[in-house]
């Protein structure tokens, strides 16, 4: 079964935590200094938080999936959509190592989409260049090294 991601990237991560903690009426599953994550099931929704200097706002929407078989067919729907698609395999952002593709929307709005494989200790940084226009926290890489 799928989840839809939103990320946004906060200025006060605290006050942030406090307002979504209500508003969900649940703390977040993972909370780090720079990062906090709600995996709710009511809405079904993987929503993260991030304070990590970059401009506050959306920063990326995703659809994150449970199985490689599940990532492969989303893959395939972004294909279809005719946009460029980049892949990053075994990926490390956002305190998970997962494997992911990455379009941007007609509007210029980042998607991932993601099937986590195992949580790591840090942030991390994924080996990022951008498909055209990018502003994620785990930026995509370039298409043309998605075949990579």
């Amino acid at each position: 079964m799928k989840r839809l991601h939103i990320h946004l990237a906060v200025d006060d991560l605290t006050k942030n935590i406090d307002f979504y903690s209500a508003l969900f009426q649940s703390a977040p599953s993972v909370r780090e200094a720079d990062y906090a994550k709600w995996l709710l099931d009511d809405p079904r929704v993987n929503f993260a938080i991030s304070s990590r200097g970059r401009q506050p706002g959306l920063d990326h929407l995703g659809i994150q999936v449970e199985s490689g078989e599940e990532l492969e067919a989303v893959q395939e729907n972004l294909a279809a959509a005719e946009l460029p698609v980049a892949a990053q395999k075994q990926a490390n952002c956002c305190y998970a190592q997962s494997d992911k593709y990455w379009t941007v929307d007609p509007q210029g709005i980042a998607w991932e989409a993601f099937h986590s494989l195992r949580t790591i200790p840090l942030f991390g940084e994924d080996q990022v260049l951008q498909l055209e226009p990018a502003s994620s926290c785990c930026k995509p890489p370039a298409a043309d090294n998605a075949a990579q």
